[in-house]
């Protein structure tokens, strides 16, 4: 009967290598929520697949358009009998385009696209607004049974309220029609009024203190309730 040959050193760093390698892939292959919550593929004719197909470096996975990384450039939620994209929606702030047609969605949408300041073009119902307006649009295409929100604004570029923000904080975009002020370098807290860098670890220190303090309350009433029983 033939004996086994151990491995070299060499052969077991390969074999682990793979191993990582394949978990990783599995872990590449997962998919975000929302990309899943509704069934079917994106159709090639929508304009998120036409969007994809334009870049090699793009592909089409379920109902979303991803980057080699992972990133959602583009979500096709159309036909998915929606009345509001869910709660997963934030997951695709990073997308470039979106289609929403053909769902039964709210009228006021303004919220939801908080965040997506990549956004550049969106497909909505016709009878749902752009988020924002006119005034966060370059462009609101209408069709008989759909609009397009074309190129996003940056409303901090043609705001003229110079008092919006603090004196120590700046104007950003928050997505469509949708601002933000945030503090410049060395300032936090409420209107940016504090200088230095914000302390994490008084933070965590005094969120532990608290948790311990409570749970030391908790265990010695119970303690007490079970010694009275």
């Amino acid at each position: 009967m033939a004996s086994r040959v151990r491995g070299s050193p060499g052969s077991l760093l390969r074999w682990a290598a793979s191993l990582l390698l394949a978990v990783g892939v599995g872990r590449a292959l997962a998919l975000p929520e929302i990309c899943t919550q509704c069934p079917g593929s994106v159709q090639n004719s929508s304009k998120v697949a036409l969007y994809c197909k334009q870049t090699s470096e793009l592909v089409l996975h379920a109902r979303c358009c991803l980057n080699q990384k992972g990133t959602i450039l583009g979500v096709d939620l159309q036909n998915c009998s929606l009345k509001d994209p869910g709660p997963n929606f934030p997951q695709a702030h990073t997308a470039v385009i979106i289609d929403l047609q053909t769902n039964p969605l709210k009228d006021d949408l303004a919220n939801t696209f908080s965040g997506f300041t990549q956004l550049q073009t969106l497909v909505l119902p016709q009878d749902a607004g752009c988020p924002g307006g006119i005034n966060a649009w370059n462009n609101i295409i209408y069709y008989v049974d759909s609009q397009i929100c074309q190129g996003q604004k940056d409303l901090c570029n043609s705001t003229r309220d110079s008092e919006m923000c603090p004196e120590n904080g700046s104007c950003a975009p928050n997505g469509p029609g949708l601002l933000q002020c945030v503090c410049v370098d060395g300032f936090h807290g409420y209107k940016c009024m504090r200088q230095g860098s914000f302390s994490l670890l008084t933070f965590f220190g005094i969120l532990g203190s608290i948790t311990l303090s409570i749970s030391i309350l908790l265990w010695g009433t119970q303690r007490r309730k079970a010694k009275a029983s």
